[in-house]
């Protein structure tokens, strides 16, 4: 049986690694390429990306411009249709944060809540909170007389 780890390189030879400081005859002895002190001479020594040595680097010489809505964005929502509701829910059952997430219609992570959509016709008597209802959704309930609420 044939497995990754013995496939072989065929086509071309195994490139031998350089071989630093080892010694002045070879050419890449005394301090093995990495010049006469400083920071680069030193052993676990890793550029920052940017750094230009100390001189001020370019991304602190350039202006600030544009604008971000980062701090005004809004609360990250998670989409139940009602199909989804009809296929997951019993009759009498209470539908919010809690029962979504113990069914797995809710993933893990940070939401600043539910909304409901109006995908799906729902028939089952339910009652269910969520954050926000979408129009289409707020009248198929209204229609089939499924109490529901807005919680913040």
């Amino acid at each position: 049986m044939m497995a990754l780890h013995t496939l072989l390189n065929t086509y071309r030879p195994r490139k031998k690694p350089k071989r630093v400081g080892r010694g002045i005859g070879s050419g890449t002895g005394k301090t093995a390429g990495r010049g006469h002190k400083g920071d680069g001479s030193r052993s676990g020594y890793r550029r920052r990306f940017g750094y230009e040595g100390g001189q001020v680097p370019l991304y602190r010489k350039l202006p600030c411009r544009g604008f971000t809505r980062g701090k005004f964005k809004d609360t990250i929502l998670v989409a139940i249709n009602l199909a989804s509701i009809e296929k997951y829910f019993a009759d009498g059952e209470k539908v919010n944060y809690t029962s979504l997430r113990e069914k797995g219609l809710v993933p893990k992570g940070k939401y600043g809540g539910i909304k409901i959509l109006s995908f799906g016709e729902i028939k089952k008597k339910l009652s269910i909170e969520a954050t926000r209802f979408s129009k289409g959704a707020e009248e198929k309930l209204k229609k089939s007389n499924i109490p529901y609420k807005v919680i913040a």
